[in-house]
């Protein structure tokens, strides 16, 4: 499994936020964020491969990036927020990271799951 995972669950409906691109970046010394993954959520509203199983990741600071406009627009849904960035702390590289949006159209919600 990625030591990175995701998932949207879409609250205002009780389903999963499918086909929704995420990028996830890392911040760099100086500032900037370099993007060091990608992909879209699946039928379940899940990205398992992220990352590759085998990859290390750096303590730091991350972001993922949730694209949540075209989401939207596709099911004619008025939404707030066209991306959701959540950036968090890996301090323990050799742990599983799990981050979870739980969206709607004009909110979101997000912890560090298991």
């Amino acid at each position: 499994m990625s030591p990175i995972t995701t998932h949207v669950l879409d609250t205002s409906q009780g389903c999963p936020g499918v086909n929704i691109l995420v990028r996830l970046e890392q911040q760099k010394s100086d500032g900037s964020w370099r993007e060091i993954s990608s992909g879209t959520t699946d039928n379940d509203g899940r990205i398992v491969n992220l990352l590759a199983e085998e990859d290390v990741l750096d303590c730091g600071v991350y972001q993922m990036i949730f694209v949540t406009a075209p989401y939207f627009e596709k099911q004619g849904i008025s939404f707030f927020y066209p991306e959701i960035e959540i950036r968090f702390l890996l301090s323990h590289p050799e742990q599983h990271y799990h981050i979870p949006l739980l969206l709607s159209p004009f909110g979101y919600s997000t912890y560090r799951g298991s």
